[in-house]
């Protein structure tokens, strides 16, 4: 399993409009192929700061996601809002302890 975070700084009156994007598509990016986990958090502190943390089978599935047209679109509309740079990290997953 492959967990994919994506760290993202939106400029203010672009905070709004990510989500309403983000709630749009969430449903869709969560079942694409190979999906199997997606949240979205915020940091308490700065209401502007976002991340993604998903779930998936592998790098292959992951890269199938980023090579789609829900990704371009999804992500051209999301990176206009961007006052940083986004960072993103993909990492396996070792050990994972239950609930």
């Amino acid at each position: 399993m492959l967990i994919r975070i994506v760290e993202m700084h939106f400029r203010t009156d672009a905070r709004e409009a990510f989500l309403e994007l983000f709630h749009a598509s969430k449903e869709k990016i969560r079942n694409f192929p190979g999906c199997q986990h997606l949240d979205l958090l915020n940091e308490p502190a700065d209401p502007c700061h976002f991340f993604t943390y998903s779930y998936w089978e592998n790098e292959t599935a992951l890269n199938r996601y980023r090579d789609s047209e829900l990704f371009a679109v999804t992500w051209a509309n999301t990176k206009s809002g961007f006052d940083q740079k986004p960072r993103a990290w993909s990492l396996d997953k070792l050990v994972s302890l239950p609930s």
